[in-house]
């Protein structure tokens, strides 16, 4: 049996009328590929990606020599496995410019990280990694239920950060009307939210609960909004909190995974139709789940770190990434009729793993445990210390108003059942801090929920 592998990737489908508005697809004939054929892709694609970063990136000649490994080596795709992995300190240590692949003179541009720890990884674009990238989006974008009718209400941050020009691009690729209105003055979201008629909302998940609490402040009610679908990422968040989110936001929460190394926003999304795990375009990344510590490849449905290798990239190819977040992979079908793998819920990042006493805890476990306690807002932070040689685990966390000037005996049985939930769910023991509403500080972007005071 042929199949046709290399149909430009750039098209997009022109809507001829309403009824198109609600097409399933926006690209049917690579998201509904055989497995037979979409491996079949993936091969050819990886041993030019291979080529192509052996022959031009110093860093993968050095590092698959070392190995034993040449293009030619990499004849199925179980050779992938052979190859070495490529860590954020390897781009680290490539700033600015030597990972990329293609001269600066078709790099059209530069991303960067935020940089919080050490030196931004760098990321350049060739104008086909740009189109690619709109496409991908796009194609995220209907898998979330999105239309070219819709008005997205675009919240991600512009800027060296991928997610607000990632969202836009892909926006307009769809024919959507975007509104880029970035982060920040959460006013004047909810008024242009109300005026302009936003019918999609794209911002991380805590900031968009902030959002709910303004709006409440502020009197505005989103059951009188149009908004119906919302696209949160950048940052973990639990089953829980995506409850939290509809209801008070009064849209369908779905879940989308990017980051910058490897694209940008638009790596996977959670389909509309399923709300059961990340469908990862598979025809530009193979992903893998390996054992965080040994790096042995995991078999389909157990927990690792994901592993990612781009197989379209010009500007910056990378092979067998290793993401540091922590889920797994489900091939089963999905009631969408997607083809593509499925990643499920990241539960945290090998690298922001809690160990307390011998007992590793992420922090998305205990925002599941919180907000499912009647009066708690989903709003926490972790304080770790270590005291004469033992790790203490503090859990800040907010409570409603009602709650917080009840009587003192309340809070206390309050603080009590918390700490009993988070022992028998996760086998650590901690101390609960009762706070008033909006204590703990919110943030725009990505929440920050822990402070580790340990000297480790």
């Amino acid at each position: 049996m042929l199949f046709r592998l290399d149909v430009h990737f750039s098209t997009y489908p022109v809507y001829q009328d309403q009824e198109a508005l609600l097409a399933t697809y926006f690209n049917e004939e690579f998201e509904t590929l055989p497995r037979i054929a979409l491996e079949a892709l993936q091969l050819k694609r990886l041993q030019a990606t291979v080529e192509t970063v052996y022959r031009n990136v110093p860093f993968y000649r050095s590092s698959l020599d070392k190995a034993g490994i040449t293009p030619a080596s990499v004849c199925t795709l179980a050779d992938l496995q052979r190859l070495p992995f490529t860590t954020k300190q390897d781009m680290r240590d490539s700033y600015p410019y030597a990972l990329f692949a293609a001269p600066m003179e078709e790099i059209v541009r530069i991303h960067a990280s935020s940089g919080t720890t050490g030196k931004p990884t760098v990321v350049g674009y060739t104008r086909k990694d740009i189109e690619n990238w709109a496409d991908l989006m796009a194609r995220t974008l209907v898998t979330a239920g999105a239309h070219k009718g819709d008005i997205i209400h675009n919240a991600y941050g512009y800027g060296l950060f991928t997610g607000g020009l990632g969202v836009h691009n892909g926006a307009e690729r769809l024919g959507a009307s975007v509104i880029p209105i970035s982060g920040g003055n959460t006013a004047r979201q909810l008024m242009i939210m109300q005026d302009f008629g936003s019918t999609i909302l794209t911002c991380t998940p805590s900031y968009s609960l902030f959002m709910a609490e303004e709006a409440l402040a502020a009197g505005v009610d989103f059951r009188k909004l149009k908004l119906r679908v919302g696209i949160f990422g950048a940052e973990p968040w639990s089953e829980a909190m995506r409850l939290e989110i509809e209801e008070k936001l009064n849209l369908t929460a779905l879940d989308i995974y990017g980051l910058s190394e490897i694209m940008g926003p638009g790596v996977a999304q959670e389909c509309f139709e399923g709300k059961s795990g990340l469908h990862i375009w598979e025809d530009h990344f193979i992903p893998e789940i390996i054992d965080p510590v040994t790096g042995e490849v995991l078999p389909a449905g157990e927990k690792g770190e994901l592993v990612i290798t781009t197989i379209t990239k010009q500007g910056i190819p990378l092979i067998r990434y290793r993401t540091r977040d922590i889920t797994s992979l489900n091939y089963e079908p999905c009631v969408c009729g997607r083809t593509h793998a499925r990643i499920s819920r990241l539960s945290g990042r090998s690298d922001d793993m809690l160990i307390i006493r011998g007992v590793n805890v992420f922090p998305s476990q205990i925002e599941s445990i919180l907000v499912g306690i009647e009066g708690v807002e989903p709003h926490y932070l972790l304080i770790v210390d270590r005291q004469e040689n033992l790790d203490t685990l503090e859990v800040q966390v907010e409570v409603d108003e009602r709650i917080f000037s009840d009587e003192i005996k309340v809070l206390q049985r309050l603080a009590r059942l918390i700490e009993k939930e988070i022992k028998d769910m996760l086998g650590v023991s901690c101390s609960v801090k009762l706070v008033e509403p909006k204590a703990i500080q919110r943030s725009e972007g990505k929440a920050k929920r822990v402070i580790d005071k340990r000297q480790l």
